[in-house]
């Protein structure tokens, strides 16, 4: 066990996967797509779906739906992921959870701390938010609010700009290869989480540092902005 430590003036979060566990929403929502949908190959979707933005993979997977009615189509499958979950919460399965350490995690951080950079729409990622009890954070970045989604850098620079700090003096935490890409391209350090992906598949991104979940992290304030201190075994 040894410990790795940064000093921050911002910590951007993603939101799926590194927050919320919202997998058996997701599920269910594409399992509702494909009965919608029979043509479409589900297993190969969800293969490369994580951490990309609705809209993008609607774009992607089916291309037959008009330009003009491709935001209706997001909307409805964002509520699925919450109806489905839903579901499942009522059948005694798994809903949408918060996943280890973010509680503690996020009641050590102040309001100007912290940001959320997501790859769901606004009304997703509110409605999820409140499923789990955490308050929209000050700084809260989604789909709606960039042109380019992640890998691109748009979503982690907006996140900063929220803060009123240096992109270069942030941590982005992310549990999806395409969100380790933007982070690092968009110039901040990056913390890497296996609660959706593997080991080997999110080495392969060269976070700055990769652990199991956020229950190996904690925060103090000093002079110098937030220290983050990672306990890697």
């Amino acid at each position: 066990m040894f410990e790795t430590k940064f000093v921050v003036d911002a910590i951007l979060f993603d939101m799926d996967g590194t927050l919320i566990d919202s997998t058996g929403g997701v599920l269910g929502a594409w399992e509702y797509w494909g009965q919608k949908n029979p043509h479409l190959n589900i297993e190969e979707i969800l293969q490369t779906c994580h951490g990309v933005r609705t809209i993008d993979n609607l774009r992607k997977w089916c291309p037959e739906i008009p330009p003009e009615k491709l935001q209706d189509a997001v909307n409805e499958f964002e509520l699925e992921i919450v109806r489905a979950a839903k579901r499942n919460e009522a059948a005694g399965k798994t809903g949408l959870i918060l996943l280890p350490g973010v509680t503690e995690l996020l009641q050590s951080l102040r309001d100007d701390d912290w940001a959320i950079c997501t790859s769901a729409t606004r009304v997703y990622g509110a409605a999820a938010l409140e499923a789990v009890g955490i308050p929209p954070p000050k700084a809260f970045v989604t789909a709606d609010d960039v042109t380019r989604g992640k890998p691109y850098p748009d979503p982690y620079l907006m996140g900063a700009e929220k803060c009123g700090v240096d992109v270069r003096r942030c941590i982005v935490v992310e549990d999806a290869p395409s969100g380790v890409k933007s982070g690092k391209a968009a110039g901040a350090k990056v913390l890497a989480v296996c609660t959706s992906h593997t080991k080997e598949q999110m080495q392969a991104t060269e976070p700055d540092v990769l652990v199991q979940d956020l229950s190996c992290v904690t925060i103090e304030h000093i002079a110098e902005g937030i220290e983050i201190t990672i306990s890697v075994s």
